[in-house]
């Protein structure tokens, strides 16, 4: 640990210099970019080093990597898994993972099947609400493997039923809507477990937009810490000045590295646009230390 401090100094030098984007999505998720695309935009922003955290999948990794290396930023593999903890459903973020993990890739093969599982009931019972072939629709929209509730949402936008994918979300498909359907995810414990046998270190993705109590978060914390953890998103797209604040002083508490990312998802989002995060808070230990 002591030698953390030293690296500790010479990072935060470097990122009055450097953009990092540590939470990316791509086609190959929901995102509406390509991954070369992606890392393309980025590289146009400015971001100097940028991880893509496709949901449950890091089939975009080879081809952000030759994009990476044509536009001369580095590249971060990464994912982006879904957890059931708690009878809630959380992320957590794998940051520079080897995405040939079989173990890993094991997992994440599951995870996918249940993806496509959710993603047709979705389909069946957003046709009882009275959408027509909601699952074909959403499926356009996918140009990847997985159909997921944004590209659901962008079928009910075309369809003029709500004006933006927010609205959609809050009106159909969240908690007692008529298209929510509870995913069938990985543990806590499976997932930490995952990203560290690929080499990678496990990062709890936008904290802020969880809805927990204070006791119930601290417990959640610990857990993830005791299962292998070792960060926090404490800068995130979605996360509102005082949520910042409040998730440094989480990772100071508990002694987790601090990331960033903008969690895009591609121009559609406008309010949350790649490269234009606010730095870390003073006295964070940045994730990218432990692979600097």
């Amino acid at each position: 640990m002591q030698s953390f401090g030293y690296g500790s100094y010479i990072t935060a030098s470097l990122t009055l210099y450097m953009q990092y984007d540590l939470h990316t999505h791509s086609t190959v998720s929901d995102g509406t970019m390509t991954p070369t695309e992606l890392v393309q935009h980025a590289g146009k922003n400015g971001v100097d080093v940028l991880a893509l955290t496709d949901h449950d999948s890091t089939g975009g990794i080879n081809e952000a990597m030759d994009a990476a290396r044509a536009t001369g930023i580095s590249l971060i593999g990464g994912v982006e898994i879904s957890v059931k903890w708690e009878r809630m459903t959380v992320h957590i973020l794998g940051l520079d993972i080897d995405p040939g993990g079989a173990t890993l890739q094991e997992g994440l093969a599951r995870l996918r099947v249940s993806r496509q599982w959710r993603a047709e009931e979705i389909g069946r019972k957003l046709d009882k609400a009275g959408f027509q072939n909601a699952y074909e629709g959403a499926k356009k929209y996918a140009s990847g493997q997985l159909i997921g509730r944004a590209h659901f949402a962008r079928y009910i936008v075309e369809c003029g039923k709500a004006s933006t994918v927010s609205d959609v979300f809050r009106k159909y498909l969240v908690k007692n809507k008529p298209g929510h359907v509870t995913g069938q995810w990985a543990t806590l414990e499976d997932a930490v477990g995952w990203i560290t046998d690929a080499g990678g270190y496990a990062v709890i993705a936008h904290p802020g937009r969880y809805k927990m109590s204070a006791t119930k978060f601290r417990r959640f914390i610990e857990q993830f810490r005791e299962n292998g953890g070792v960060g926090i998103e404490v800068v995130s797209g979605s996360h509102s000045p005082s949520d910042r604040h409040n998730m440094a002083q989480y990772a100071k508490r508990y002694g987790l590295y601090a990331s960033q990312g903008s969690d895009y998802h591609g121009p559609e989002n406008p309010w949350i646009e790649i490269g234009r995060l606010q730095d870390l808070p003073e006295g964070c230990k940045p994730v990218w230390a432990l692979w600097s």
